[in-house]
């Protein structure tokens, strides 16, 4: 036998033999899945990499208490940026310009003034 013989056969084998181990491996896959289905499985891998993130994420707020101190701060001031402007307007004094500013709608006006005079042509005479 030649040596490009011999190289066909030894290659033949270990086609052979992955293929083998391919089949192996279809057949256990599909008797797991026959045991537990495909949806079963998805949730505990699912639920594995929920509980490895939440521990994650625990292990990182007590390595950065200050960081993430400082994150939730900075979300309470964020939602709660309106009321506690309207605070600090007060303090200033400018509680009766943000009322004026808040009037001020072109679209609305006050019942006891005369309309400006647009279209009124009472004057003209």
């Amino acid at each position: 036998m030649s040596r490009l013989e011999r190289r066909l056969v030894e290659d033949r084998a270990l086609r052979d033999a992955a293929l083998e181990l391919f089949k192996a491996d279809i057949a256990f896959i599909r008797s797991g899945i026959r045991e537990r289905g495909v949806g079963a499985r998805l949730a505990d891998r699912l639920g594995e990499g929920t509980r490895d993130m939440v521990d994650e994420a625990a292990d990182y707020a007590e390595a950065n208490k200050g960081v993430v101190a400082a994150g939730l701060a900075a979300l309470v001031l964020w939602f709660a940026r309106g009321p506690i402007l309207k605070f600090f307007a007060g303090l200033m004094g400018d509680d009766e310009e943000a009322e004026d500013d808040a009037t001020d709608d072109p679209g609305q006006y006050d019942e006891n003034e005369e309309p400006s005079g647009h279209g009124d042509r009472s004057h003209d005479n």
